[in-house]
């Protein structure tokens, strides 16, 4: 386990030669294996940080291939921007770790974040099951003039739609539309057919979308419209607690999110809010950035 705290990590890693090390070790755990052809025949290229595959010829590192792919910042700040943003509760801003980190523009930070975003969201998810929250919210969309409501053509508000298991993960998904095929699909895909109880506001795509996925007679509505929030076991408070964090980020810390990159943050926020008690965040996230494939400015930035 490594001691993710900022002292110890610039101690531990403050050089490229110990991060290459570490993250081999999360790589290639049984020793390094070529990413071509798989061959565990392998020769290490002396003074290059690469290796050699006896079979196929074909040279690598242990950044070939990764979220790492193509960068020419240091590893150790790599290190560093990693713990940063693990660290942060409420996520931390690309002019931050531009600043923090000393990086020399806006768009290296950004895309550094983004790259980073990108190796959590690759995290395998397990279905929900046991007593399971289901809410929705609207992010984002402050424009002047009047505030069309969410539904609207011309609000430009944002559906994030959440799902809570109770004493376990959360799910954030960015959504076209709150009606009840569109609940009912990330219900189907997230929460187990043994569910106990799934708990709702109101909200009257709801009952659609529990009957189109079978749990209506597991659906329990807490009615927040006539004021009442908390009704024995019933309630949504769990949710909504996630959602509260999730916008202080973005009010907070990120100050402004755009619909084409909120999927992004959205995985940033729940990879780390489901490993907020985890002795391991730091080093789980540096296991899923060197084995997550790459991710270019191309891409990220395309339409």
């Amino acid at each position: 386990m490594i001691n993710a705290n900022l002292v110890k990590l610039i101690e531990d890693f403050g050089s490229d030669e110990k991060c290459r090390t570490e993250l081999e070790k999360l790589r290639w755990p049984e020793g390094p294996i070529c990413p071509r052809c798989k061959s565990a025949s392998i020769s290490k290229v002396e003074k290059r940080s690469q290796y050699d595959c006896n079979v196929c010829r074909y040279q690598f590192s242990v950044t070939a291939g990764t979220i790492f792919n193509d960068s020419h910042l240091p590893l150790w700040k790599w290190f560093l921007a990693t713990l940063l943003l693990c660290e942060a509760r409420k996520g931390m801003s690309a002019n931050q770790i531009k600043r923090t980190l000393g990086l020399g523009s806006y768009k290296t930070a950004w895309y550094l974040c983004h790259r980073i975003r990108a190796a959590m969201a690759t995290a395998e998810k397990g279905m929900l099951y046991g007593t399971v929250e289901m809410d929705e919210t609207y992010v984002g969309g402050k424009h002047q003039g009047h505030q069309h409501k969410p539904g609207h053509p011309d609000c430009s508000k944002q559906i994030v739609i959440g799902l809570r298991q109770r004493g376990g993960a959360t799910r954030f998904f960015h959504a076209e539309d709150a009606k009840s095929g569109t609940l009912a699909k990330y219900i189907r895909e997230n929460v187990s057919e043994d569910v106990d109880v799934l708990v709702t506001d109101e909200f009257n795509a709801y009952p659609g979308a529990m009957k189109a996925t079978g749990h209506t007679a597991k659906h329990k509505t807490i009615k927040h419209k006539a004021k009442v929030y908390v009704d024995g076991d019933i309630h949504t408070n769990t949710v909504e607690s996630a959602f509260s964090l999730l916008k202080r980020g973005i009010v907070g810390s990120w100050h402004r999110v755009s619909a084409k990159h909120l999927e992004a943050y959205l995985a940033e926020m729940e990879f780390r809010f489901n490993r907020r008690n985890s002795p391991y965040l730091f080093q789980d996230t540096l296991r899923h950035m060197v084995t997550a494939s790459t991710l270019t400015f191309e891409a990220l930035t395309a339409a």
